[in-house]
């Protein structure tokens, strides 16, 4: 069951209210009772006569009218959806076409599910690998900050001491992660080193290369 956000009473407590009022308490009474107004007492006593003494007539009733006579003719709201599907203009657009104002046209497309445009759909991704082992190597370095102590994501101290690292005394330096991967094989060698100097950068690609080259994959020129 749906129920009014603002509502003080639920199934139970109007089905209540009604039961008093039934056993002889009057419509005021029982008002005070449950803390509700005379009218809100009254409304919930009548639905109850009228409803049978039921406890499903004591359930909310949509809001929607019953009749809505400035609602837009079937014709014009399929005129309104057709554009919409053929051009996927906007509200506005469609507006300066049929000439039906934006508002009533944005309130046909939501209610024909139309509002919000489709997603793209996605072309799967344009994967491809090299059909030899060794004939494309792909190399990347990435750079890890160095920390004394865990930060607040592990120790939950989020107070300005515990910011004390961030203080240029208190910085450790940065370690490099050289990595190099073979397309075809998705082999990989990585190694840890303090810096990406040339000559750390040298020394890795020969320790690399060998590595591969002992798991069968030597680079082709």
């Amino acid at each position: 069951m749906y129920l009014h956000a603002n509502a003080k009473l639920g199934l139970a407590g109007r089905l209540a209210l009604v039961r008093a009022v039934e056993e002889g308490l009057s419509l005021k009474a029982a008002a005070v009772a449950f803390s509700v107004s005379p009218a809100t007492a009254h409304r919930w006593w009548h639905r109850w006569l009228e409803g049978g003494r039921r406890s499903e007539s004591l359930r909310d009733r949509s809001s929607r009218p019953r009749r809505s006579p400035r609602q837009l003719s079937p014709e014009l709201e399929e005129r309104v959806c057709a554009c919409r599907r053929a051009t996927g203009w906007g509200p506005r657009l469609i507006a300066g076409v049929t000439g039906i104002a934006h508002s009533t046209v944005w309130k046909v497309l939501r209610r024909y599910g139309l509002s919000r445009r489709r997603p793209a759909s996605k072309e799967p991704a344009n994967r491809y690998e090299w059909p030899r082992a060794g004939d494309l190597l792909h190399m990347d370095t990435s750079r890890y900050a160095r920390f004394l102590r865990p930060g607040h994501r592990v120790t939950g101290d989020r107070s300005q001491r515990s910011r004390s690292w961030m203080r240029p005394e208190t910085r450790v330096g940065y370690d490099y992660v050289h990595a190099v991967i073979d397309d075809h094989s998705r082999l990989a060698y990585v190694e840890l080193h303090p810096d990406q100097t040339a000559q750390t950068v040298t020394g890795f690609v020969e320790r690399a290369l060998a590595h591969l080259a002992e798991h069968g994959v030597s680079a082709n020129d």
